[in-house]
């Protein structure tokens, strides 16, 4: 199929195949003269593409055009298998240390004995400490539909007791059956992540040391 036959399509296309995303280098460039910048950011000027490659060959570097649009095409020295090396370690670095917004849920009656609210205001602190949103719905059923104050007042009492770690994004709500309040980390997700890095090792750090053999005392 020609290039003309699917012009109508999103994809572009040459008749070489698909346009590369990669910067043209060395002598893909093919333009009468550059705006050259040396390898440590200094700024040589512009000049004559042929004097920029042989530039590029006494640095044993490559010259690679970092701006295409501009007129002339800025082009830069540089190691260019190295920055292709670092920018991918850089994008994997940022795609796990990425923070993804998280809503846990945790759910109540309004009438829940101490145990198991100790018990669910546990979680609830785990999900806030861990950087992430928690919603809290009161489950009315049969007649404590028209007591919806003990809902309210259950809610205000967890959001008082985790006050230190969350507050009240969503205030609460009547949502048919059920009452609903929203909890959002005071520390963001990216935070919450480093620390608990930091603690993992730290633990592990622990253990090391403690099945170390001790040193033992030097003979007099």
């Amino acid at each position: 199929m020609t290039c003309a036959a699917v012009r109508q399509t999103a994809a572009p296309c040459t008749r070489g195949g698909p346009i590369s995303a990669e910067p043209r280098i060395n002598d893909r460039i093919r333009v009468p003269e550059v705006r050259l910048v040396g390898p440590s950011g200094e700024q040589v000027g512009i000049v004559p593409l042929a004097k920029a490659l042989e530039l590029a060959q006494e640095y044993d570097l490559d010259l690679v055009e970092v701006a295409a649009t501009a007129r002339p095409p800025v082009c830069k020295l540089m190691d260019y298998g190295k920055f292709k090396y670092e920018s991918a370690m850089k994008a994997r670095e940022a795609r796990k240390n990425q923070a993804h917004t998280v809503i846990k849920e945790m759910k109540l009656r309004p009438k829940i004995d101490p145990h198991d609210y100790d018990t669910k205001k546990g979680h609830v602190v785990r999900f806030l400490k861990q950087g992430d949103k928690v919603k809290i719905t009161i489950m009315f059923r049969g007649r404590e539909q028209s007591r919806p104050e003990l809902g309210f007042r259950l809610l205000q009492r967890l959001a008082d007791d985790v006050a230190d770690l969350g507050f009240v994004e969503s205030n609460p709500k009547q949502d048919g059956r059920n009452m609903i309040m929203v909890l959002g980390p005071h520390k963001k997700k990216t935070e919450a992540m480093a620390e608990a890095r930091e603690a993992q090792a730290a633990r592990k750090a622990g253990r090391q040391q403690e099945s170390s053999p001790a040193e033992e005392p030097a003979e007099a």
